[in-house]
């Protein structure tokens, strides 16, 4: 129990250059699929439009 009580201690969290590198790699990750998920929200919002005026 005391080592986990140490370990809870020396837990600093997330530094900045975790977050800036983790935002880095999800702006590179949608630049190389833009193309995918451009097609995929327009089918998603196609079908959202069309279930809509059925309604």
């Amino acid at each position: 129990m005391k080592q986990f009580k140490n370990f809870l201690k020396e837990e600093d969290g997330m530094g900045t250059v975790e977050v800036v590198l983790i935002i880095v790699v999800l702006i590179a990750l949608v630049a190389m699929f833009r193309d995918g998920i451009k097609s995929v929200l327009q089918t998603i919002l196609k079908t959202v439009k069309t279930n809509a005026n059925a309604i």
